[in-house]
């Protein structure tokens, strides 16, 4: 059996219950070195084989995964955060798929929530924005024409930009052509939930300037957006006391006393 297992967005303790239980069974981890928290591989057997596919193609990847399968044995696929999320994944299960090996998967705790998680945000604040666009420039990977930054920004939604930080300059000038205004706030959150990590907040006309003066230049997430400070935003119906629920019937006294 083939587990693809999110490790979290850094803390070693932010893997779930379950991956966690998954990576002490494994025969064979194989987790992508650069980016996970190798704290994640101290519970494991004894036995147990480790490979760093940082230093690894696909087809070296599968050849590990076809070889341990046809002895037996269990074998964790770790990726970074959620591996949904810029985590190849697919053309892994493409190649499982056709050589009939069964697979499953454990989701994590994704580095955006993590990025939010650093500065206490809440992405969604009602009257502010109540989507969040997760995307990233281009580079040596194409984006499909139609999600180029700029159009993106056209919305004015939240936007958490991932595998950017070395382009900033040129995000500025995307994010700014797309509609955000130069003081838009913006946030840098570098290494989220590690132990160095570190937050910083600014504008869209400042993001290269930040990440010059806090020499961040890799490893971290970019956010934009009107949510980013955290002000201005409506009171969730939800929770409001004339606001009726399939749990709680509206009331004028609560409205009333919540309002002293």
């Amino acid at each position: 059996m083939i587990h693809f297992v999110g490790a979290g967005s850094g803390a070693a303790d932010l893997i779930t219950v379950r991956g966690k239980k998954l990576l002490e069974q494994a025969d064979v981890i194989i987790y992508a070195g650069s980016l996970v928290n190798p704290e994640l591989l101290e519970d494991k057997k004894e036995d147990c084989v480790v490979y760093d596919s940082a230093r690894m193609t696909l087809e070296e990847v599968f050849s590990v995964m076809k070889e341990t399968e046809a002895k037996g044995l269990t074998t964790v696929r770790l990726h970074t955060g959620d591996p949904c999320i810029y985590g190849a994944i697919r053309e892994q299960m493409d190649l499982l798929d056709k050589a009939g090996i069964v697979y499953d998967y454990c989701p994590g705790v994704s580095a955006f929530c993590g990025a939010a998680s650093a500065l206490n945000l809440e992405y969604t604040l009602p009257g502010i924005s109540q989507t969040v666009i997760i995307t990233r420039m281009a580079g040596r990977t194409p984006v499909p024409e139609r999600e180029e930054i700029a159009k993106l920004a056209s919305h004015g939604a939240t936007m958490v930009i991932f595998l950017s930080t070395g382009m900033l300059e040129q995000l500025t000038q995307r994010l700014l052509a797309g509609g955000y205004q130069k003081e838009t706030p913006a946030a840098i959150v570098y290494k989220a939930t590690w132990p160095d990590e570190r937050s910083y907040t600014c504008t869209v006309e400042t993001l290269a300037q930040c990440a010059k003066e806090h020499n961040v230049t890799k490893t971290a997430l970019i956010i934009v957006g009107d949510t980013v400070a955290q002000a201005g935003y409506n009171r969730s119906e939800l929770y409001h006391p004339a606001f009726s629920t399939e749990f709680r019937n509206a009331s004028v006294r609560r409205e009333e006393e919540a309002c002293r």
